[in-house]
């Protein structure tokens, strides 16, 4: 089926989803000043399958491809998120840091599929890289050195599962995510509990009130449900490649709500090493067009 132009409408869309996300992680630094973070993830990922998982039929692909993208993506990617941002993390810096999944997903395809990295990945890689070492040359305790490698080794679980994705062929995506979204919140609560305590957990669910709990639905069915069925509808109709990079300003959001909800400051060293992360995804990413006649492709987040 041949990819329909982007419209004003699905345009339109597809900022709301990127605002949603880009927003949210100033909702997860909200909600694990509440609660232990595992729990908060595991919370997010029970709402974002119940009641969904009644209504959205099961992904056609093997029970590996959905364990693995569960556990990937649960708990690898947002397990870890979470902890680092309660530990730590700017919700700001936490949203830009989490888009080097599009370098490591390059990475691990060339590892393991045998894909060839072009010269403006590589680029755009040595540019994004070097602006997180000026980010943690300059920032100083404001991005802590173990919140940060969580933060990166999040990343690389979202990367983990965007090549379970490519591995699960023309399997519906938003189904997968609702399904594979059953598989987090056992572990999440079971290390939870072991890290901060059954007693803990239970008083945070007792005494957690209408912003926790607002946080949690908005975490569970805005940022899941509703922006990855959005988001799937749109790449199916308009395609992957007009679609796709606009994620690139989830970053842009989470910064410039960070900076005008939480006050987080942004220095001019931290801006320079933002400015270089982003030119290097926007190379990444859009490197093929200016460099090739090549059609725009790339891994998706």
């Amino acid at each position: 089926m041949t990819a329909a132009p982007m419209t004003l409408r699905s345009l339109g869309l597809a900022l709301l989803i990127t605002f949603i996300w880009g927003v949210n992680f100033v909702v997860i630094r909200w909600s694990v000043d509440d609660a232990p973070p595992l729990l908060v993830a595991a919370l997010r990922f029970l709402v974002a399958a119940l009641p969904a998982v009644f209504f959205v039929p099961r992904p056609a692909v093997p029970a590996r491809i959905l364990w693995g993208y569960g556990l990937a993506v649960g708990v690898v990617q947002f397990g870890l998120l979470y902890l680092a941002i309660s530990l730590g993390m700017s919700a700001g810096m936490g949203s830009l840091l989490m888009q080097t999944q599009a370098f490591f997903t390059a990475l691990m395809a060339a590892r393991v599929l045998g894909e060839k990295i072009a010269p403006w990945q590589a680029a755009g890689m040595t540019l994004a890289f070097l602006g997180m070492a000026v980010i943690g040359a300059v920032a100083g305790g404001d991005v802590p050195p173990f919140p940060l490698l969580l933060t990166l080794t999040a990343a690389l679980g979202w990367s983990a599962s965007n090549l379970l994705v490519r591995a699960s062929g023309q399997a519906n995506v938003f189904s997968l995510v609702i399904w594979s979204s059953l598989i987090p919140p056992i572990p999440l609560a079971l290390l939870a509990g072991l890290t901060s305590g059954w007693d803990t957990l239970a008083q945070a669910l007792a005494n957690g009130g209408a912003m926790f709990w607002g946080a949690i639905l908005f975490m569970g069915l805005g940022n899941t449900v509703l922006g990855f069925g959005i988001w799937a509808a749109l790449i199916q109709r308009h395609g992957a490649s007009r679609v796709a990079p606009l994620s690139l300003l989830v970053p842009v959001f989470g910064m410039l709500a960070s900076a005008l909800v939480l006050q987080e400051a942004f220095p001019p060293g931290k801006v320079a090493g933002a400015l270089l992360v982003l030119v290097g995804l926007l190379l990444h990413v859009f490197g093929a067009r200016f460099f090739t006649r090549a059609p725009l492709t790339g891994p998706q987040g």
